[in-house]
């Protein structure tokens, strides 16, 4: 096999591995998730049942802060691994119509 053609395959397999979300990152998207509905929860409580108070204010615009990062964060683990079209910046990675080539072609 030409070195050319080694290198072809070196990409597509490390494309291939970099288009696949890690167990850590699923671990992670998914704790944003469960860290989300806990600040929404209490973001809904203080609403409903704590004094209005300015420290309260701020306390909610805090949760609100948080929730925003954690959503921005969920976002792009979604864009990077949810999307069809995970590498559209770069090389992209296609099966063949049968299914049983791997194909790298740049856009």
């Amino acid at each position: 096999m030409s070195s050319k053609v080694m290198d072809e395959i070196k990409q597509i397999i490390n494309l291939k591995a970099q288009a696949q979300p890690t167990p850590m990152e699923f671990e992670l998207a998914y704790q944003a998730r469960v860290a989300m509905d806990r600040i929404r929860f209490a973001i809904k409580h203080t609403e409903q049942f704590a004094p209005h108070t300015d420290q309260m204010e701020e306390a909610r615009l805090q949760l609100l802060d948080a929730l925003d990062r954690l959503a921005s964060a969920e976002r792009r683990f979604q864009q990077r691994f949810g999307a069809r079209d995970v590498l559209s910046s770069g090389p992209r990675i296609e099966l063949a119509g049968n299914g049983s080539q791997i194909t790298a072609r740049q856009r």
